[in-house]
This record gives C-alpha cells, sequence and structure tokens, in this order.
C-alpha cells in the first residue's frame, strides 16, 4: 500500500522553480531516499508533503489523505524531523519530549517502547538544555520528539547534516530498526552514499526528479564504461583529458579522476595510451563500477 503519493508537484518562489513536475511513490514499510544536493528542492519537497507548504500545482497524499485539503489528519501521522534543529533549546530532554507527546495526546511512558532504543543514549542528560547537546544527541532527541506519538510515516529532512560520521552510521542503525517495526520513512540527504542504506531512491537536481529506483538499479541502468585514473595533478589535467576525442565526460572523484569512455572498446591500455599522448603522466587506469555519484553525474548530463 503506498503511503505517499507526489503527483506533478511543482512550486516557485518568484521566478525561481524550486520543483517542476515531482512525482513518485512511496510504498508503506519502506526506507526512501531523496538524494540531492543543496538547492536541489529537497526541503521544499518535504515541506509540502508535511503540510507547511502548499504546492502551485498538483497533489500529494499521506496515508490517503491530501495534505491541502486534509492537512489535520495528515499531520496526526506524521513525525517529522526538520534538517535545522528546531526543538526549544531552553527546554531540558526531558520537558522537549514530555511536551511533544502532549501535543498529541499521548504520554512518553504510552510509546517508550518505540523510542528507547534511542532514548537511552539521552536519559543520563534528561535534565540538561537541548541547546547544551551535542550534534549527535540533539539528533537523537529530533528523532525521539519526531516519533513520541507513533506515526505511521517519519519524514526527515537531511538528518545527518553536520553531524560526526560516528553519529551518523548511528542514526542509519537507528532507522533501520524503525523500518522493521513498520514505520515508512521518507529521509532526504545530499551524501551519496547514503543512497545505499535505502530501499529505493529518487535522484533530484534543479527541481526535477532524475530517476527512480532501488540503488542497484539505479547504478545497473549506468548506461558507459567508468574508468579510475590517476595522475600528476589531476585538477591541471581535467580539461586536456575532457578534450578527448575518445571522453564522454571526467571529473575529480577523491583524490583520482573518473573519466566516462563514449566507446565500449575503450580499455584501460587504450585510455592510458591515449593520455599519455596528449601530455598526460598517468600513474594508473583502471576500470571500475560506477557509485551512485557516477550516476548521478551522468542523469545531470542528460537534462
Amino acid at each position: 500500500m503506498e503511503k505517499i503519493s507526489v503527483n506533478s508537484i511543482s512550486k516557485s518562489y518568484g521566478n525561481v522553480e524550486a520543483l517542476k513536475g515531482v512525482s513518485f511513490n512511496v510504498d508503506g514499510g519502506e526506507l526512501f531516499g531523496l538524494i540531492g544536493p543543496d538547492g536541489a528542492g529537497k526541503t521544499t519537497l518535504m515541506r509540502i508533503i508535511t503540510t507547511l507548504l502548499l504546492p502551485d500545482s498538483g497533489n500529494a497524499k499521506v496515508c490517503g489523505y491530501d495534505v491541502a485539503n486534509e492537512y489535520k489528519k495528515v499531520r496526526t501521522l506524521l513525525g517529522y524531523m526538520p534538517g535545522r534543529f528546531s526543538l526549544y533549546q531552553d527546554l531540558s530532554v526531558e520537558e522537549n519530549l514530555n511536551f511533544f507527546a502532549g501535543v498529541f495526546g499521548t504520554t512518553v511512558q504510552e510509546n517508550y517502547d518505540l523510542i528507547k532504543n534511542i532514548y537511552y543514549k539521552l536519559e543520563p542528560f534528561k535534565k540538561r538544555r537541548a541547546g547544551k547537546l551535542s550534534g549527535g544527541m540533539k539528533q537523537k532527541l529530533a528523532l525521539s520528539c519526531a516519533l513520541v506519538h507513533k506515526p505511521e510515516v517519519l519524514v526527515l529532512d537531511e538528518p545527518t547534516t553536520g553531524v560526526d560520521a560516528v553519529s551518523r552510521k548511528e542514526f542509519w542503525d537507528l532507522l533501520k530498526e524503525l523500518k522493521m517495526q513498520g514505520i515508512t520513512i521518507i529521509v532526504s540527504t545530499a551524501y551519496m552514499d547514503e543512497a545505499s542504506l535505502c530501499d529505493r531512491i529518487a535522484l533530484i537536481q534543479n527541481g526535477k526528479i532524475l530517476g527512480v529506483n532501488t540503488p542497484t538499479g539505479i547504478i545497473n541502468a549506468f548506461p558507459y564504461k567508468l574508468f579510475s585514473i590517476e595522475c600528476e595533478k589531476p585538477t591541471h589535467a581535467l580539461e586536456n583529458i575532457r578534450s578527448l576525442s575518445i571522453c564522454k565526460n571526467a571529473y575529480l572523484f577523491g583524490n583520482s579522476l573518473h573519466f566516462v569512455s563514449n566507446n565500449e572498446e575503450n580499455s584501460p591500455e587504450i585510455i592510458a595510451k591515449t593520455l599519455e599522448e596528449s601530455g598526460v603522466k598517468v600513474d594508473s587506469v583502471n576500470e571500475v563500477s560506477p557509485e551512485i555519484e557516477d550516476c548521478f553525474i551522468e542523469r545531470m548530463q542528460r537534462q
């Protein structure tokens, strides 16, 4: 059963088109990722789904209820964690949690089983003001407050931005546990490596959906041969490499270069020889499997 349905959503701010006919569905019990860089339209879309913004056109439904016309019902079914920490910083951990439980007419004790795996790390600090927590602890408190009324759908807008690597991993482990309890989760992120942790993903850029599939499905659809190049001064070599007739695209990838070949016949040996002849000193060329970031860049090139 579909828990979230987004149909041809468009939204503009003045002359800026934030969303351009966005459509996708999220199934019940699914961990769905909205993957894209800053400014892609992720937050605008999340705010529409959570009834905080009205679309200019199109519609969205949560559990079958229209987010514009039936927003009061939708809000009882959602747990929302915005990208910016938005809890009451002068209230303690315990006071924040009790407040949000009360807003939804429940208590922390009534739904404690749902949040205990998250909240137990906060309990030693339950008297501490929220504003004095570390980034990872703030993240856990915000998630606990979003869950305390036992929502059917959890909406998380860039929840791991600005937290350390250990906290990021812990957070995704928590999401997997929540999914096992039957909660439908939609999470947005600019971290491409987090895409592989989702059941399905939607790639979004400039307000458009570039593709919706499983992470494996997105990767398997990559249509070109891909090579990793280690060379001297890769930044300086880029312009030279991109001008080659055998190059579909090339870009920095960590400390190396990724080279997208426009010919299925190209091999590491052919590419290395061509690069050397063009004046690029090559240390190594290896054929590699694409990652989500490669797929994202390739789909951007189609637009």
